[in-house]
This record gives structure tokens, C-alpha cells and sequence, in this order.
């Protein structure tokens, strides 16, 4: 059993998974500060310097110790920008790959040159075919 993990987890696919992960991980910060520190400031001022983070809903106010009942929808609003953004980059990043593997897949491999058994076999095919 430990040697089944061990073939599992050193194939190029699981590691190919975790750099994967690793990376989108990082890409994920990238795309949440772009939203929250540029996209979102500029459709604020475009809607008049609205702050779609502070956008909510109040049921409760904050009372002494005790914190504020909210429902915070333009922290949803962010958080689905923030999706969207990486669902579409994503995507194009996909369709970029499958670009490249396709003009890999059209570079045809000539085929193998007969051998001398298939070369003998053709020409005693062709002398019967002359009788």
C-alpha cells in the first residue's frame, strides 16, 4: 500500500496539481487586490464615490461590546467581481493552452519507412498481380 501512495503521489500529475494550486493561490491575491484597490474605487467614483465595501444592510446596531447585525452585500458584491475575474483569466488561460496543444497535434510525424519484410511482401504482391 505504501508503494501504491508512492508511485500516486510522485506521477507528474499530482505535482503538476500542487504547483497548480500554489500558484492560483497566489494569482487569487493578485486578482483580489486589483479588484479591491482598482476596479472597485474606480466604479465608486463613477457612481459617485460610493464605497461598495461599506455597502450593507443594518438589523442591529452596534451596542456597546456588542457587534453590529449586518448584511454586508457589497463585500459580496467584491467577493463575486473578484470570481469572476479569475473564472474569465482562467479561461483565457485555458484557451491559450489548448492553442498550443493543437499546433502540437498538427505537427504530423512521418510515418516509419517499411521494413525489409513489408518491402519483400509488396514486391511478391505486385509480380502476382503482373501474372
Amino acid at each position: 500500500m505504501l508503494k501504491e501512495f508512492k508511485e500516486f503521489a510522485l506521477k507528474g500529475n499530482v505535482v503538476d496539481l500542487a504547483v497548480g494550486v500554489i500558484i492560483g493561490g497566489a494569482f487569487g491575491k493578485i486578482v483580489t487586490s486589483l479588484v479591491n484597490d482598482i476596479i472597485m474605487p474606480l466604479i465608486g467614483v463613477l457612481l459617485g464615490g460610493m464605497n461598495f465595501a461599506d455597502l450593507k444592510i443594518v438589523f442591529t446596531p452596534a451596542q456597546g461590546d456588542i457587534a453590529e447585525v449586518a448584511f454586508r452585500y457589497g463585500a459580496f458584491f467584491q467577493t463575486l467581481l473578484d470570481f469572476l475575474i479569475i473564472a474569465f483569466s482562467i479561461f483565457l488561460m485555458i484557451k491559450m493552452l489548448n492553442k498550443f496543444k493543437k499546433k502540437e497535434a498538427e505537427v504530423v510525424v512521418a510515418p516509419p519507412a517499411p521494413t525489409s519484410e513489408e518491402l519483400l511482401l509488396t514486391e511478391i504482391r505486385d509480380l502476382l498481380k503482373e501474372k
